[in-house]
């Protein structure tokens, strides 16, 4: 059974950074794309950012290109996301899970970006 466990949310001031990282089991991890997504109050789960199976290609949404970055150590079976220039409409729970063919989702991530 494929599990995620993401961790590392919190609050953070706007401008600030933040890291967050999902361990996953239950998968090849190396033969697995990876994408984080985000479900902010009220809204619909977003993609923000994906990652093949190597991290030699990665791919974000508009709203975070240029301020986040997704990277992945498959010896650990750990993908993580770097958030710079958080802006409170980032606030959301952040998620892991596979890109292409979505498994059960783990509890998530709290990330609150307010002064």
């Amino acid at each position: 059974q494929v599990q995620f466990v993401e961790s590392g949310g919190g609050l953070v001031q706007p401008g600030g950074s933040l890291s967050v990282s999902c361990a996953a089991s239950g998968c090849t991890f190396s033969a697995t794309a990876m994408s984080w997504y985000r479900q902010a109050p009220g809204k619909e789960r977003e993609g923000v950012a994906a990652i093949d199976r190597t991290g030699g290609r990665v791919g974000y949404a508009n709203p975070v290109k240029g301020r986040f970055t997704i990277s992945r150590a498959n010896g650990k079976n750990t993908v993580y996301l770097q958030m710079k220039g958080l802006k409170p409409e980032d606030t959301a729970v952040y998620y892991c899970n596979r890109q292409f063919v979505l498994a059960t989702w783990g509890q998530g991530t709290q990330v609150t970006v307010s002064s």
